[in-house]
């Protein structure tokens, strides 16, 4: 018998399973890289050797106003480092710049203080500006341009009035923009509703470039990138991370050429050949990525690629904030799978309805797979109406597994999903 962590919550879940029974554990090299200096050197590192760009520091003279874009709660950016030393590196070159920390956080929910003293530190919550960006006020935005998609860009309006534009963020195969970090900063991060949305619409999420690993000819990424530019980001800063949310690589400076680099960096840890299973078993890497339904499809449509026709994907992800949006709750338990999407391929680009593409990644991937939701948190009886067979543990969820597909059934278990970029052999390579 193998015994198997699934990350959860703010912990983990043990999975057992015979080794007759198992087929292959995907893990991200991730994992096991050790970089020889510490999480704060390889920033100040990255920080002394920009890529691109000149240093921050030098960026910052004689700016009067600074904007830093960061994450919000649902990511795991290891803001508590890098932005002490973000800061430390803008004031060593303008120490009277008014500095203001804008937290990016697309269409979800208000960051809470708590969640900031958590994710920031108290001395950077009690003595710097924190702006948090609400992507439905819209006197809070401005027009800047249309995008390639033909969207509409619309931008909070600290990000446009100020001298230097800098974002942060971290870097990891992303099921629908290729890699998240960079560019996503902006876009989704600090546009209002009516950008993300139409960038994120039912066209734009059935494109086939539209996927983990790609980047070159996937239409949202080209629509982030532009955004990007269009406002001047000047200086970024990503960092890659391990299963703990250490930081084991950092990458700073130009806001194409750095991301660059850091996704060829995760794309060489992440990447392993995807193993097709009766059964596959995964979870969105425990908290806080997995604190809602809305963000399970990430790990869920890493599973769809090494999971056969008619196979069953076992998803562990504590739901502990619930569904995570008003109208992806409504969406994905109005009807059946082939109804809900039937529903979203109705709804023009510009009619884009907010949170519709997880439903709508969800519906496709349902089509062809039973998806079992392990949960504590989530009410069983809505894992059903939303088309999904809830489960307490992964044993259990197996035996259901087993019960459907007969007990010879081939497991693959990914046990952190999000980190992992499963890629499909093509023939004659």
């Amino acid at each position: 018998m193998r015994t198997i962590s699934i990350p959860y919550y703010d912990s983990t879940m043990e999975l057992h399973i015979a080794e007759e029974r198992l087929k292959a554990v995907l893990y991200s090299q991730a994992d096991s890289f050790h970089p020889a200096l510490s999480q704060e050197a390889l920033v100040t590192q990255a920080l002394e050797h920009p890529i691109g760009t000149p240093r921050l520091r030098d960026l910052a003279r004689d700016k009067k106003r600074v904007v830093i874009v960061t994450s919000d709660h649902t990511r795991a950016v290891p803001s508590k480092i890098t932005l002490p030393l973000l800061l430390r590196e803008i004031r060593a070159g303008n120490p009277q710049a008014d500095i203001a920390i804008l937290v990016a956080t697309g269409l979800h929910r208000a960051t809470t203080e708590a969640e900031q003293r958590k994710m920031f530190g108290d001395e950077i919550v009690d003595h710097e500006t924190i702006l948090i960006n609400d992507a439905f006020r819209q006197e809070d935005f401005a027009f800047v341009r249309q995008l390639p998609s033909g969207a509409e860009l619309w931008v909070n309006k600290a990000a446009l009035e100020c001298d230097l534009l800098i974002t942060e963020g971290f870097i990891e195969p992303h099921f629908f923009a290729g890699f998240s970090g960079g560019r996503k900063s902006i876009l989704p991060g600090i546009c209002n509703a009516t950008t993300v949305n139409e960038n994120h619409s039912y066209r734009a999420i059935s494109s086939p470039f539209a996927t983990a690993g790609e980047l070159e000819r996937n239409p949202i990424h080209r629509d982030m990138v532009c955004a990007a530019r269009a406002v001047n980001v000047q200086f970024i800063l990503n960092v890659a991370l391990d299963a703990e949310k250490k930081i084991i690589g950092a990458f700073a400076g130009d806001l194409e050429q750095a991301h660059s680099e850091g996704v060829a960096f995760v794309r060489k840890l992440s990447s392993v050949e995807a193993v097709e299973g009766d059964i596959v078993v995964t979870s969105n890497g425990g908290y806080p990525l997995d604190q809602n339904l809305y963000q399970s499809p990430k790990a869920v449509s890493t599973a769809e690629v090494c999971c056969r026709e008619g196979g069953v994907i076992i998803m562990c992800c504590s739901c502990c904030d619930g569904m995570g949006g008003t109208n992806f709750e409504k969406i994905i338990t109005r009807g059946t799978v082939e109804e809900i999407d039937s529903y979203l391929a109705a709804v023009p680009p510009k009619e884009t309805i907010s949170e519709q593409w997880c439903a709508q990644i969800y519906s496709r991937i349902l089509r062809h797979h039973k998806v079992i939701l392990v949960t504590t948190f989530l009410d069983h009886d809505l894992v059903r109406r939303a088309n999904l067979i809830p489960a307490s543990s992964p044993d259990e969820a197996l035996e259901l597994a087993y019960e459907m597909l007969g007990s010879d059934a081939k497991t693959v278990v990914i046990p952190d999903g999000v980190s992992v970029l499963a890629e499909k052999q093509t023939e004659g390579a």
